[in-house]
C-alpha cells in the first residue's frame, strides 16, 4: 500500500478533516493499547521504531547501532516481525536458506550484519535469543507493540515529512498520538533536515527528550559508479521519491522514475518489464539495497539486478549527536550481560 499523499501536508484538507473522528477514535486505542505491561526479557532490549507508518531509516539505524555496540564488545541480536514475509517464527534467519517472501526484505539485512531472530510473538522472539551467547537485543520496529518491555526506545523520524498532518491512522500517518508515544521514547532521532521534523525536534524537547540527528549516506564506491549516468531508477519504499533524490544528488541523472509501493513483491513480469524499459532508452536500471533483496527471489529480477546498479545507504549522526548516543549507550550497558 502507498501512502495517501495528504497524510503528509501540513493542511488539513478535506480527506484528513472527515476521517479525523476515525483516527481520534483509532489513536486513543492504539494509546491505551501503548501503556499494557510488556513481558520482560533476559536481556537488554533496545527497540528501533517509529511513530508513523512509512520508511523513516528504522533498518539504517539498527544496523549503525548493532555497529557501534559490537566496537564496544556487545554481542547483539537483532528481533524483528519479518514484515513481508510468511514466516511468524520463531526462527533464526538464515539468508542462504531464507529468501524475502518468507522474512521480509528487512530481515535479510539485517542477518548479513548479526544473527537475527524472527518471530511475530516478539516475547518468544527475545527468549530465541536469549538462548544465544547475544547480550543485548537490538528490535527493529515493534514500538508500538506492548508484547515485550523495552529497554530503551529510539524514534527515528524522517526530517523531510515529519509526523505529516499530525493525524492517527486513517486520517493521517501517526500510529497513535505523538504525545503518548514520546512519553515512552528515550530518544528522538531525526534523519535528514526539513522544518516538519524541527517542529518533532521542538516536541521531543519539551518531553525532555534527547534529540539526535543524522543523515542517510550512500556508499562511496556505488555513488562514484552512479555519477553521470543516465538512469531508470525504480524503488518500492516507504519514501520512493527519497531515493530519486539521492540519485540526484549524487550526479546521476534519473530520466524515468518508476515507484512501487512499500515492501513491494515485484513479480517476473515486472522486472523483466523494467529490463526491457531501461534496455529501450538505453537506460541503466537503478534501485535501493532492500528492493534488491526482494528482486533476487525471480529469476527476472535476478537478470534485472544483473544489469543495473545497487545504492545502499548507511547512517552517519553529527558530533554532537553520536556524544547523546554515547550517554544512552553508557546507561543501557549496565544491564548488559557480560
Amino acid at each position: 500500500m502507498r501512502a495517501p499523499g495528504f497524510w503528509w501536508q501540513t493542511e488539513r484538507g478535506l480527506k484528513a478533516r472527515l476521517l479525523a473522528p476515525l483516527g481520534t477514535l483509532a489513536g486513543a486505542v492504539a494509546a491505551a493499547r501503548l501503556g499494557r505491561p510488556g513481558a520482560e526479557a533476559v536481556l537488554p532490549v533496545l527497540c528501533v521504531g517509529n511513530p508513523t507508518v512509512g520508511g523513516s531509516g528504522k533498518t539504517p539505524t539498527a544496523l549503525y547501532l548493532a555497529e557501534r555496540l559490537a566496537a564496544d564488545g556487545h554481542r547483539v541480536a537483532f528481533l524483528t516481525r519479518g514484515y513481508g514475509g510468511r514466516l511468524s517464527g520463531p526462527l533464526a534467519v538464515d539468508p542462504a536458506r531464507h529468501g524475502a517472501d518468507e522474512v521480509g526484505d528487512e530481515a535479510l539485512l539485517l542477518a548479513r550484519a548479526a544473527p537475527t531472530f524472527l518471530a511475530r510473538d516478539r516475547a518468544a522472539g527475545a527468549r530465541a535469543a536469549a538462548a544465544t551467547d547475544a547480550s543485548l537485543i537490538i528490535m527493529d520496529d515493534g514500538f508500538q507493540n506492548p508484547s515485550l518491555a523495552k529497554s530503551l526506545s529510539l524514534l527515528v523520524i524522517d526530517a523531510a515529512v515529519g509526523v505529516g498532518n499530525g493525524l492517527c491512522l486513517p486520517a493521517g500517518p501517526l500510529r497513535a498520538p505523538l504525545g503518548p508515544q514520546l512519553a515512552r521514547a528515550g530518544a528522538v532521532l531525526l534523519v535528514g533536515e526539513g522544518a516538519p521534523g524541527d517542529a518533532v525536534a521542538r516536541a521531543a524537547a519539551a518531553a525532555g527528550l534527547p534529540v539526535l540527528r543524522g543523515r542517510l549516506v550512500p556508499a562511496p564506491e556505488r555513488a562514484a559508479r552512479l555519477a553521470g549516468r543516465r538512469l531508470l531508477a525504480f524503488a518500492g519504499i516507504g519514501r520512493p521519491e527519497k531515493f530519486f533524490a539521492t540519485l540526484r544528488e549524487i550526479g546521476a541523472e534519473t530520466v524515468e522514475c518508476v515507484a512501487f509501493p512499500d515492501h513491494h513483491r515485484f513479480t517476473e513480469a515486472e522486472a523483466l518489464g523494467l529490463l526491457a524499459r531501461a534496455e529501450r532508452a538505453g537506460l541503466t536500471p537503478a534501485t535501493t539495497e532492500k528492493d534488491a533483496v526482494r528482486l533476487a527471489a525471480s529469476a527476472g529480477g535476478r537478470r534485472l539486478l544483473a544489469a543495473g546498479e545497487v545504492l545502499p545507504v548507511r547512517l552517519e549522526l553529527d558530533a554532537a549527536s553520536a556524544a547523546r548516543l554515547d550517554a544512552l549507550i553508557v546507561a543501557l550497558a549496565a544491564m548488559i550481560r557480560r
